[in-house]
């Protein structure tokens, strides 16, 4: 048990880096990455439509929702490389729901702590809420600069690192 939630911790910890990479990443290109996004999201939309209108002509013509597929995937495909403001609404959502959702998970963890008598819950605890307040953030205002989001992302990154190395740190008190 103590290896499992050990090399949990530590893949939680490598996300949380690539979490702080993204934060930089959007604080310094944040135009560049919301245009790379879209172009590569839309490229794949695109290939996936063709490759089901060669499924469909393969196929003898016999299969009408292959050609559904086929047109709608390739209209999708087109709309994504040039509505990078949609991808960007959609980005935020998904990163504000994966913020709100960690924030929870820890705000669990921290009453595990706390019936654990550690003192370390009521550190948990704070950092829980500023998760879950960061995530509400960047879900409630869709005008947020993308530096801003970057900056939260970056800034969940490093809470969750330090709450993971907290956890592994002491993991050993809680499994006696």
């Amino acid at each position: 048990m103590e290896k499992f939630l050990k090399k949990s911790s530590w893949t939680d910890i490598i996300v949380s880096f690539l979490f702080i990479i993204l934060g930089i990443t959007l604080i310094a290109k944040p135009d560049v990455i919301m245009s790379m996004i879209s172009i590569l999201l839309g490229t794949m939309a695109i290939i996936m439509g063709l490759l089901k209108g060669l499924d469909y002509f393969a196929s003898g013509k016999t299969d009408n929702y292959l050609l559904a597929i086929a047109i709608v995937a390739v209209i999708a495909g087109v709309i994504i490389m040039f509505c990078a403001d949609i991808i960007a609404s959609v980005f935020r959502i998904l990163i504000a729901l994966w913020i709100i959702y960690s924030g929870i998970v820890n705000l669990q963890t921290t009453i595990v702590w706390k019936d654990y008598k550690s003192r370390l819950w009521l550190l948990t605890l704070i950092l829980a809420i500023v998760t879950i307040l960061a995530g509400v953030y960047i879900l409630m205002n869709n005008g947020a600069m993308l530096q801003i989001i970057g900056g939260i992302i970056m800034i969940y990154g490093i809470v969750d690192i330090i709450e993971s190395a907290i956890f592994i740190k002491r993991i050993d008190n809680y499994l006696d």
